[in-house]
């Protein structure tokens, strides 16, 4: 950390390479988030995804990028994709999906990002790392997740268990406190004041006086 910071005019490859991905990124996020097809930003989303996992190859951290791969590109998209399949949402141009908030939303994204950028490169204007390969491979990560933090990596593996739990109540209607069945209302029948028909099984009720006679006669 104590190294002699290069010079910010003579980047190195790694850095422009880094850079470009990084530029990927931010374009491809706002297209995200302007874009008024529903597919197309899940699909811009799958490229920002992948050019933050370039960025984790090039600060040779393997395991974070494959994991943000398999997970965010082969998990969450899918699965937003399948939502969008599943609830027939409208898969083409909508006009109604801007809220109307867009220039509130615009001040405050530059303005969180205006004083992030300012923390950073305040807090470390003189710090510099090289890169040095296998920092960032699954051995590493494991031993520091398992020996450093592993109660916060417990706590949250419970926290997801009860997200999961939740899911599956709130979905199941055979289950007390569920969601109750959505199906069609039976047929309202016309009011008689007759008797009750007979069930089955039941011998039926004999012929009626009035009927004997009319039928010898």
């Amino acid at each position: 950390m104590t190294e002699a910071v290069p010079s910010y005019l003579s980047p190195t490859g790694q850095e422009i390479v880094f850079l470009l991905l990084g530029a990927v990124a931010v374009g491809s996020a706002l297209l995200v988030v302007t874009t008024r097809q529903l597919v197309h930003a899940a699909l811009w989303l799958v490229v920002c995804f992948g050019a933050l996992a370039g960025c984790y190859l090039v600060l040779t951290a393997e395991f974070v990028a494959w994991v943000q791969v398999l997970i965010y590109v082969g998990a969450i998209v899918v699965l937003l994709l399948f939502g969008i399949m599943l609830t027939r949402a409208p898969i083409g141009r909508s006009a109604d999906l801007d809220s109307g908030n867009r220039v509130v939303a615009a001040v405050v994204a530059l303005a969180t990002a205006a004083i992030l950028v300012t923390v950073v490169i305040d807090g470390f204007r003189t710090a510099y790392t090289p890169l040095r390969p296998g920092s960032g491979a699954a051995k590493e990560l494991g031993a520091s997740i398992f020996a450093t933090w592993v109660l916060p990596f417990e706590a949250l593996s419970v926290l997801l268990l009860a997200a999961l739990i939740g899911a599956i109540v709130l979905s199941r209607t055979d289950i007390p406190g569920g969601s109750p069945p959505a199906g069609p209302a039976p047929p309202a029948g016309p009011v008689t004041g007759g008797a009750d028909p007979p069930a089955r099984g039941d011998p039926a009720p004999p012929d009626r006086p009035s009927d004997q006679t009319s039928g010898g006669q």
